[in-house]
């Protein structure tokens, strides 16, 4: 018996640590809602080698692009919570879409908030051989062809899209919302001319504002962004008290063990913050946030409130 009582606990012992090495060599998969190129494309190879190095896993990056976000946020929100698949997004999957589409397949209850990858402003962009310098430029000429200026978006849904929305609506003027399926196409379209302008983030566009490809008309923040500082703010341009944040965040699959949600956040948290990655943020014009996953919660329940509030006002419909 005693024999046996030691052989079953080897063995026990055994299949524990089989176990473990099993969960180890498990791939981590990061799911991007969006085409290559876009903010959340960009961010999520970024943050991917550090991560692997971190947990001793292989971390794949994965585009499952479409309806705005929406069918790569469900398809996270659906997935097993064990750790191994996270959405990495625009903070729109969480704050906007649940209040934006009547049909949509998952709720914001549905995701969790894990970190806090980047955060920053929505800058209001042209191509940069474009007759509009100026905001003014802009809207005079939106309100002498009222429907005729176009705005592109990463697709409907999406923060872009929604700051149009309230940029319509705070300017008094009316454009064509044209959505695309990702801010890479949405970008790549603007500076080609086949729109007029586009919302984005700054890490998003960084290099072709440098390459004088993009113009910036002015950026969504309460101050000029010291990574842009010749850029006024939409506020400083004419309209008071204008903002717009974006996030780039990660989240889970509600009922993720939250020991697997602090390990995460710790990592990430130090990958952005480690020396290796800081020369690429400075690059970016990124200044990484350091929260937990509670604080990063706080923010975006506070913003989801706010977008519900401008779609309800607003009266935008998306079936």
């Amino acid at each position: 018996m005693r024999k046996l009582l030691a052989w079953s606990t080897a063995f026990g012992a055994l299949l524990i640590s089989a176990g473990v090495m099993a969960q180890s060599t498990t791939p981590i998969r990061l799911i991007v809602p969006f085409p290559p190129g876009g903010g959340s494309d960009i961010f999520a190879r970024l943050v991917a080698p550090g991560l692997a190095d971190i947990l001793k896993q292989t971390v794949i990056v994965e585009n499952k692009p479409g309806a705005g976000g929406v069918i790569g946020a469900d398809l996270v929100a659906k997935s097993p919570p064990d750790g191994r698949t996270f959405l990495v997004s625009d903070s729109a999957a969480y704050s906007i879409s649940p209040s934006l589409y009547p049909n949509l397949p998952y709720a914001a209850k549905d995701l969790v908030p894990v970190v806090d990858v980047a955060r920053f402003a929505n800058v209001l962009l042209v191509s940069g051989s474009s007759p509009y310098r100026t905001l003014d430029d802009l809207l005079n000429a939106a309100r002498k062809q009222p429907g005729k200026l176009s705005i592109a978006s990463a697709g409907n849904g999406t923060s872009p899209h929604l700051t149009a929305e309230k940029f319509q609506r705070d300017a008094g003027i009316k454009l064509v919302h044209v959505p695309y399926k990702g801010s890479g196409p949405a970008i790549a379209d603007t500076i080609g001319g086949q729109v007029d302008m586009v919302f984005s983030g700054l890490p998003s566009v960084t290099e072709f504002l440098n390459a004088g490809r993009l113009r910036a008309i002015g950026i969504a923040s309460a101050q000029r962004s010291p990574f842009a500082p010749n850029v006024p703010t939409l506020a400083e341009a004419g309209m008071p008290g204008f903002e717009s944040l974006i996030s780039q965040g990660l989240f889970a699959p509600a009922g993720t063990p939250e020991t697997t949600l602090v390990r995460i956040n710790s990592a990430i948290n130090q990958v952005m913050n480690g020396k290796e990655l800081a020369p690429r943020l400075q690059q970016l014009r990124v200044e990484p946030q350091a929260l937990s996953s509670a604080e990063y919660k706080a923010w975006l329940d506070g913003q989801a409130a706010a977008w519900a509030k401008l779609i309800k006002d607003a009266s935008i419909k998306i079936e």
